[in-house]
């Protein structure tokens, strides 16, 4: 997924993403937000981390394998893989998923496509505006656009079942998938947290299920400072979570990604 850049780095550091964030996230609602309810323009404020793109009727068809978004003109824009085997007459699976610190699209794709074959689950992959996501620079904002733009893109050509929608990553990856996961649960069913340092979603909808794995020799994002304090919150906070430890370091080992993938993809 590419080198892991510490957070410190740009103008918020990990250490303010503390387990009292995630309770107080968890504790808000957002009930102005109309939870639940699909939106129908996008909306003005992007701090918010809400996104309007959902899953429709596509007018538009695409045939299996890697293509590009080309929604941008500059390198950093996206993938999408469609999985062998793909009718656009059958909805099916769909994960976005977000990359590490320093990674691009193009390795989520590296490491997952394969899976997406084997599960029948669509796999969208997009590039952070900078070199990690936008949360960690001071807010949510560039990201979020660009994330909903991609979607909107997705949503339009490919057949998406509305009861397997997940948002998923690996590490700075993870963090803004349980952050932006648990501020979208209206859209997203399933989130896929590999090895997260923070979740601090501005406020939560819907109760989406939960994936959260992390190995037990993790120097870049120690366990016990994380996952082990995320996983009882959030169940505490009423989510149900699937939580995987593994002996190993700051990565995601195969095994782990195909479960995460076969749990969500079967879930009906």
């Amino acid at each position: 997924m590419g080198q892991v850049v510490d957070a410190s780095a740009g103008r918020i550091s990990r250490r303010h993403f503390v387990a009292a964030a995630v309770i107080a996230a968890c504790g808000r609602s957002a009930s102005q937000e109309n939870a639940g309810t699909a939106m129908i323009k996008p909306p003005a404020d992007r701090s918010t981390a809400r996104l309007a793109a959902r899953p429709r009727v596509p007018s538009l068809q695409i045939g299996s394998g890697l293509k590009p978004l080309e929604l941008t003109r500059g390198p950093r824009d996206g993938l999408i893989y469609v999985p062998a085997g793909y009718q656009w007459e059958r909805p099916t699976a769909f994960a976005l998923l977000l990359h590490g610190a320093g990674g691009s699209a193009q390795d989520v794709v590296a490491n997952s496509g394969p899976l997406a074959d084997a599960t029948g689950t669509i796999i969208l992959a997009v590039d952070s505006r900078l070199q990690t996501w936008d949360v960690l620079r001071g807010g949510y904002g560039p990201d979020v656009a660009f994330i909903d733009r991609s979607l909107e893109w997705a949503f339009a050509h490919c057949a998406v079942d509305r009861s397997r929608v997940a948002v998923g990553g690996f590490s700075d990856g993870a963090s803004y998938a349980l952050s932006v996961g648990l501020a979208n649960g209206d859209l997203f069913t399933h989130v896929l947290a590999f090895s997260p340092g923070f979740a601090l979603p501005p406020a939560v909808v819907g109760k989406p299920q939960i994936f959260m794995s992390h190995g037990t020799e993790d120097q870049i994002l120690p366990i016990d400072s994380t996952s082990r304090i995320f996983v009882p919150q959030l169940r505490r906070a009423g989510y149900q979570v699937r939580y995987r430890e593994f002996v190993g370091p700051h990565t995601v080992p195969l095994d782990v990604a195909k479960e995460a993938l076969a749990w969500f993809s079967a879930a009906e």
